[in-house]
């Protein structure tokens, strides 16, 4: 059986609570009194199916990267909200659920160009709000590519249980499209900002895949 990798950034959830859980479950062999053993093996079990939750949450699935000339991937796991046109760029907007593998690649190869943080609200993924004003993280690419050139810009966007942004790319490193550039702890939403010129394909509604679905071609 293939085993499933685990986020390092989900350490800190699954290991503390594990052990809470353990040691909660162990208390009642020290511990008399009816009321109190009933709220160690409470406590313990919730403790331990979190732990089992975060490293399902933090999970990091061996995927084979869509490969082909022209293309740009999803950033993403999750589904598509909004497909809209702002000025000269058009935004494809995607909800993730707690159940969504939560990291980000790349949608093209290219060079970081910048990565700015952005505090903010954390208002849900679905107000028109959060976008605009919730904590976030805009990563920028610059994609040299005869077919794909452009400035490309994957905006990670905290939500109503996401609380972090994590990059894991900075200015000047060079990326291929599916490369891992980020995650974002808990719930959230990825907007994607692609150049005027691209032809969307993927439609509001559909799920998207990280490094596998085609969202647009040029």
């Amino acid at each position: 059986m293939t085993k499933m990798p685990v986020l390092k950034e989900g350490f800190p959830f699954i290991f503390p609570s594990l052990a809470a859980g353990i040691a909660l479950l162990i208390a009642p062999v020290f511990v008399v009194q009816t009321p109190a053993v009933l709220v160690c093996i409470i406590l313990g079990s919730l403790s331990i199916i979190f732990s089992f939750f975060c490293v399902f949450f933090f999970r990091d699935p061996k995927i084979s990267i869509t490969q082909g000339d022209g293309i740009i991937l999803s950033p993403c796991n999750g589904t598509v909200m909004e497909i809209t046109e702002e000025g000269d760029e058009k935004i494809i907007r995607v909800f993730l659920s707690i159940f969504s593998v939560h990291l980000q690649r790349s949608p093209v190869d290219g060079v970081i160009t910048g990565v700015t943080h952005k505090n903010g609200k954390y208002y849900a993924a679905w107000n028109p709000r959060a976008q605009s004003e919730n904590e976030q993280n805009i990563i920028t690419i610059q994609s040299d590519n005869l077919k794909t050139s452009g400035l490309y810009v994957v905006r990670q966007i905290a939500g109503l249980v996401a609380r972090r942004c994590v990059s894991w790319v900075k200015q000047g490193d060079v990326v291929k499209a599916g490369d891992k550039i980020g995650m974002i702890k808990f719930s959230s939403q990825v907007d994607l900002h692609l150049p005027l010129k691209t032809e969307i394909i993927i439609k509001e509604g559909e799920k998207t895949r990280a490094g596998i679905t085609i969202m647009a071609v040029i």
